[in-house]
């Protein structure tokens, strides 16, 4: 029976350190998508601050080409 009992001492041991170390993993892994998350967030805005400032680059081209050669 004693030799039973310490089995499963070893085994729910065993257990709670495969728990823990799974929990730091997903800990480690929330970090890394909330990270990316902020970072693709981040590329969002430039990519739409981006397409705004096309728009812009467009119209000072088209003003460019409006002035005549001797300016």
């Amino acid at each position: 029976m004693e030799t039973r009992l310490s089995e499963l001492e070893a085994k729910l041991s065993f257990a709670e350190d495969q728990i823990e170390a799974l929990n730091r993993s997903v800990w480690r892994l929330q970090e890394q998508i909330d990270g990316l998350q902020e970072q693709l967030r981040l590329l969002y805005r430039q990519m739409q601050a981006g397409s705004r400032s096309d728009a812009a680059d467009e119209a000072a081209d088209r003003l460019r080409e409006e002035i005549p050669p001797h300016y």
